[in-house]
């Protein structure tokens, strides 16, 4: 007996104000963000059926788009409920939401339309278990961050940059890559925030250096001082990247990422350093607290 096929189901995803089957979601071909980058985008992930911190998600995204005059024509409920109803249409406890706003079509009058809100969903996909076991490579980013760039510190759909020294690094099996500004000073991964431990104080970089204002950023920085962690935000530079006894990498996927080596240069003994795993079972009993349902 032949066995019945099951019938795959479509993923859904949300698109401007309804939930719609991926195959059948199109956007205008004057869309501003598709054009010209005019738009801003939110990385998130759920567990346990409820998303990671999503009121500082929604606050960052809301922020850049007045900062940058990004039309928003969306408010906030509308859009909390969308990303539900995207976990639900999916029926999925576990994953990676990517939130999309955009300016919209482009209009011959100044007068703005409707923005373009995409909302999707796909099962969390963790990194492998050996990255946090033994840590990872990043090398040194060969572009610069300039200071007067009113996107950086932004989380702009204008990332070709971003992925292409991305790209750059792991076709030298690198995890990630590590950007610097013009003044020399040390900035942020690709997609991640950077930590540097020494003598068991952690410092990261200003956020006015520019970096991006990270969730898990944010909340290793919570987690650290409910845990009586010294955590200090400062300017950075090669010098004390290349003295750190340890470095991690975060964002709200990776969680907290182990580096051993930057470049050729071997982090601390080449081990996961004592301060960077408490700070990961510190991070990840976070995460379960914001997302349990008692």
């Amino acid at each position: 007996m032949l066995r019945e096929k099951t019938k795959q189901k479509m993923e859904k995803v949300f698109l401007n104000d309804k939930l719609i089957d991926i195959n059948k979601a199109c956007i205008s071909v004057k869309d501003s963000g598709f054009l010209y980058g005019s738009g801003l985008f939110e990385t998130m992930r759920c567990n346990n059926g409820i998303v990671f911190c999503l009121d500082d998600h929604l606050d960052r995204l809301f922020s850049s788009a007045k900062k940058l005059s990004i039309s928003n024509t969306y408010d906030r409920q509308f859009i909390v409920d969308a990303v539900y109803k995207v976990l639900k249409a999916n029926e999925l406890t576990d994953a990676r939401l990517r939130l999309t706003l955009t300016s919209g079509p482009m209009s011959a009058s100044e007068d703005r339309g409707k923005s373009t809100l995409l909302v999707t969903a796909t099962d969390l996909q963790p990194y492998p278990a050996e990255y946090y076991q033994k840590g990872v490579l990043v090398v040194l980013c060969p572009y610069r961050q300039n200071v007067t760039e009113p996107i950086f510190g932004h989380k702009t759909t204008s990332y070709f940059s971003r992925m292409l020294a991305l790209q750059m690094a792991h076709q030298k099996k690198a995890a990630e890559a590590l950007w610097f500004t013009t003044t020399n000073l040390l900035a942020e991964g690709c997609i991640s925030n950077v930590f540097l431990v020494k003598d068991s104080v952690i410092y990261t970089p200003l956020l006015t250096t520019p970096v991006l204002a990270g969730v898990a950023r944010k909340s290793v920085s919570k987690t650290a001082a409910d845990n009586s962690i010294k955590l200090l935000e400062k300017d950075l530079g090669i010098d004390d990247l290349l003295a750190a006894d340890e470095i991690f990498l975060t964002n709200v996927i990776m969680k907290i990422m182990p580096v051993n080596s930057v470049e050729k240069h071997t982090v601390g003994d080449g081990k996961v350093g004592p301060v960077t795993k408490k700070m990961q079972k510190l991070f990840d009993n976070y995460i379960e607290t914001r997302c349990s349902k008692s």
